[in-house]
C-alpha cells in the first residue's frame, strides 16, 4: 500500500493511479478525476476548485467529485467535504463499514489535515492559534459567524510560510472541523483569504486561494501510516 509522492516530498512513495487503472473500468460520461490512491478500502482524489464535493439541489448541481468517482467506483462513499471554492485532497470510503471507520478518524481527531492559503496583509505573529467559537449566521446563510455565547469550540493553528508583498502564504491546521472554519477564522483575525467571496474580497484573486494539501492517517485495516500531499496551483 502506498501513498503518492507529489511536489512536496514528505508523502510516501508510490505510483500515480489513473482513474481507469483501478478496477479495470474506464471513467465514462464525466471529466477525469485526479486519483492519487485506491485500494479495496479507500480512495484519495483531488477536487478542483469550483467543483462540488457532493450533489446539490437542482439538476445543474449534480456534477460533483463524489458522482464522478462513483462512475468508476460504485461503492465509494463520502467521508468529509471541501467547500466548492476550495481545492485539494479528499478521502472516500469504499462501502459503509469503511465509511464508519474513516469517519471515526475525523471525529476522534486522528486525521492529520493541512491546508495552504494566501491571505491579505502581514501576520503579526509567524505562528499561532485562532480559538474562536463558530455558529451559523442563520439570517445570512450559508455564512457562519464568531459567536462567543452560542458557538461551538473551534481551533485553527497557523504558520507563516512566506511573505509575498502585502500577502501572506500560510499553512493551516484545522484542529476542529467547523463549516467555513479556516475562512472565517482568518477573516476574524483581519487577514481574509484572497478570493473569498463570503468573508473577504472575491475580486482579490481569480479563485479562493485555499487548498487542502495534506492528509495523514493510519489505514483502518493495515494500520500503516499513510501520507498524501498535493501542492496548490497558486
Amino acid at each position: 500500500m502506498h501513498g503518492l509522492p507529489h511536489r512536496q516530498s514528505a508523502a510516501q512513495t508510490g505510483t500515480p493511479l489513473r482513474p481507469h487503472a483501478c478496477g479495470g473500468r474506464r471513467h465514462l460520461n464525466s471529466p477525469a478525476v485526479e486519483l492519487l490512491f485506491a485500494d479495496e478500502h479507500l480512495l484519495v482524489a483531488v477536487k478542483p476548485a469550483g467543483l462540488l464535493s457532493v450533489p446539490g439541489r437542482g439538476a445543474d448541481k449534480q456534477d460533483c467529485l463524489s458522482a464522478r468517482l462513483q462512475q468508476q467506483f460504485p461503492d465509494s462513499l463520502v467521508v468529509h467535504r471541501l467547500d466548492m471554492a476550495t481545492s485539494g485532497l479528499m478521502l472516500f470510503a469504499r462501502g459503509p463499514e469503511m465509511q464508519r471507520k474513516l469517519s471515526m478518524l475525523f471525529q476522534h481527531r486522528e486525521m492529520d489535515k493541512r491546508y495552504i492559503a494566501v491571505c491579505t496583509g502581514k501576520l503579526e505573529n509567524p505562528r499561532g492559534e485562532i480559538d474562536l467559537p463558530i455558529a451559523p449566521d442563520w439570517p445570512n446563510r450559508p455564512l457562519q459567524r464568531v459567536d462567543v455565547e452560542h458557538g461551538k469550540p473551534s481551533l485553527t493553528r497557523y504558520q507563516l510560510l512566506q511573505q509575498e508583498g502585502d500577502h501572506s502564504r500560510v499553512e493551516l491546521e484545522p484542529v476542529t472541523g467547523r463549516t467555513h472554519q479556516l475562512r472565517l477564522h482568518l477573516s476574524a483575525l483581519g487577514h481574509p483569504i484572497l478570493g473569498d467571496a463570503l468573508y473577504g474580497d472575491e475580486h482579490s484573486a481569480p479563485r479562493l486561494l485555499l487548498h487542502a494539501c495534506l492528509l495523514r492517517f493510519n489505514h483502518p485495516i493495515s494500520v500503516e501510516l499513510l501520507a498524501f500531499e498535493h501542492a496548490p496551483s497558486f
